[in-house]
């Protein structure tokens, strides 16, 4: 079937950060752990360094599952935006390359979900 352009599109977006009160939205998923079925929504300050991100965000986020008591951080590997990603624990987010709407994906090797269902 044809299409016709109507015109430019001039819509703007209503999730830009400057919407946000100065917090920047940041996705979170964690691999081969389905029990949260779509990447957490963070609304995040871009100055928050990664270790704290950790500490007040992630493990908080993540506590329910099963798997959380086990997981080493210091053997993560991140993903951001799709590109491999090794965080400066130091460095705020936004220093780390973690902008408005960046999808961090948390990978945590020998855990594969509950009882290891993911395999």
């Amino acid at each position: 079937m044809p299409v016709t352009a109507i015109g430019a599109y001039d819509a703007q977006p209503l999730d830009s950060q400057d919407k946000f009160n100065g917090l920047q939205l940041v996705y979170l998923c964690w691999e081969r752990h389905l029990m949260f079925c779509a990447p957490f929504t963070l609304p995040l300050p871009p100055a928050m360094p990664f270790a704290e991100f950790i500490e007040q965000v992630v493990k908080p986020s993540i506590s329910q599952h099963p798997d959380a008591p086990r997981v080493d951080f210091n053997q993560a590997r991140w993903r951001l935006n799709d590109q491999p990603f090794s965080p400066d624990n130091g460095a705020s987010l936004i220093a780390n390359g973690i902008d408005h709407k960046s999808l961090l994906h948390l990978d945590t090797p020998g855990l594969n979900g509950i009882a290891g269902t993911f395999n």
